[in-house]
């Protein structure tokens, strides 16, 4: 057959991912289609309103309350207090972390799948079915018990603790301290079932003990991610702080409760200026942290 006759025959041959391409362009038609689709449906359901937002009016309204703000009062009193609350954050924040470690480090281990049940600590382990079945209840029950606690929100959470404690501090730690030992123990728990298993076989080879193994083949794999988490979540539980105040959990979220409630606006931006500066601080000490240890 001639060169031509050939040439002539391959281009008549559709290629052979034809099809297959046709049908992944047709996936993603859809695809892109249904999340358009889920945009506007939300657009609906969550009632936005952008000509009300950038409307003449609400930019009169916004001007006019950011005079009212300005200029701040920094008379002595409206300093003290600002700086008390300061404080009064910084420690909600720093004990409800400790608090939330403590909390996470005391379940993890058990909601970690390759510490209890499964991989490489076990697999060695004779082929016993009712004892592999039944540690897997602390591990459902570890699971299930860190879901709850992070799934609840901070003010929700400090909402409850108001009413078994009073106001004041104290509910703001145990609020924040419950909830983010959820995250912790979630984000702890990942660390540990991705650890890399050639130290843990290097263990196992020389005779290591389970309680061997966890301290020197795990725990020096994980203790900087545990620390870099730990780290960026105090950062944001200072946020969180001073938001849960406005249920009475004290800091400086209580006084700017107070502040707007008497339209004390120039005490206000005091009390805003205070959290802005200690949420700067407090970031820039954990990005400095972060470095040393990763």
């Amino acid at each position: 057959m001639s060169r031509p006759a050939i040439a002539n025959r391959c281009e008549t041959i559709p290629p052979a991912g034809g099809a297959v391409g046709s049908r992944a362009s047709w996936k993603s038609l859809l695809l892109g289609a249904l999340l358009i689709g889920f945009l506007f449906w939300s657009y609906q359901g969550a009632g936005i309103d952008l000509g009300q937002l950038f409307s003449r009016d609400s930019f009169g309204q916004i001007l006019l309350y950011l005079k009212k703000l300005v200029p701040p009062d920094l008379s002595a009193h409206v300093l003290h207090e600002a700086m008390k609350g300061t404080i009064e954050t910084f420690a909600i924040s720093f004990m409800g972390t400790i608090l939330a470690v403590a909390i996470a480090l005391s379940v993890v281990f058990f909601a970690s799948r390759n510490l209890i049940f499964s991989g490489l600590l076990y697999e060695m382990e004779p082929k016993q079915g009712w004892r592999r079945s039944a540690r897997m209840i602390p591990y459902i029950a570890a699971k299930s018990l860190l879901n709850v606690l992070r799934t609840v929100p901070e003010i929700v959470w400090a909402l409850i603790f108001v009413f078994l404690v009073g106001l004041g501090p104290f509910p703001g730690v145990l609020a924040l301290g419950v909830h983010t030992g959820g995250v912790l123990g979630k984000l702890f728990g990942e660390v540990l079932e991705d650890v890399d298993p050639q130290p843990i076989e290097s263990l196992q080879a020389t005779g290591a003990t389970r309680l061997q193994i966890l301290f020197y083949g795990i725990l020096p794999q994980v203790l900087p991610q545990f620390i870099s988490y730990t780290l960026y979540r105090w950062e944001v539980n200072i946020r969180v702080a001073a938001v849960l105040g406005l249920v009475g959990a004290g800091g400086l979220g209580q006084r700017i409760h107070i502040a707007i409630s008497l339209f004390l606006e120039n005490q206000l931006l005091t009390l805003i200026m205070a959290i802005y500066i200690l949420v700067t601080i407090v970031d820039y000490v954990s990005a400095y942290l972060r470095r040393k240890v990763m």
